[in-house]
């Protein structure tokens, strides 16, 4: 019995050797806002968000990442993406959760947990709205 649970211990100790040198490589945000900052315009070329680039460096798990991916129609991953499906209209960030659209001058565009990008007219279609002051402000 006692060399049992002698290499049990050895095994539990292992394990946490191997998870604390597992969470000591993971880099922090603010590393990786810091390779974004560095890097912006060749990340931005390769159609990804500045979220989507932290998730990748953080190593966050794509199964996890993949809640964020558009599930509607007319929806779009990248600004990109939608860009060239609507040249001639406005592209705009859907929030949702909230059923809110936002502009690209909106501090809330392509920052929202849950979203994607659209065509205003599609995403009007879709029963999003614009925020409040967008709405003020068209009247």
């Amino acid at each position: 019995m006692k060399p049992t649970f002698t290499a049990a211990c050895a095994a539990l100790v292992g394990l946490l050797a191997l998870s604390q040198s597992a969470v000591a490589q993971q880099k922090t945000a603010k590393q990786c806002n810091d390779e974004w900052t560095a890097d912006k315009a060749a990340i931005q070329a390769s159609s990804k968000t500045k979220r989507l680039f932290v998730a990748e460096c953080r190593g966050v798990p794509a199964a996890v990442r993949a809640a964020a991916t558009p599930a509607g129609k007319d929806q779009y991953a990248t600004e990109a993406e939608a860009k060239t499906s609507c040249p001639s209209d406005v592209v705009v960030w859907v929030n949702s959760t909230s059923k809110v659209y936002h502009s690209s001058g909106s501090r809330s565009y392509g920052k929202t947990r849950t979203g994607a990008y659209m065509c205003e007219k599609a995403s009007a279609a879709a029963g999003f709205r614009a925020t409040r002051i967008a709405r003020r402000a068209a009247t």
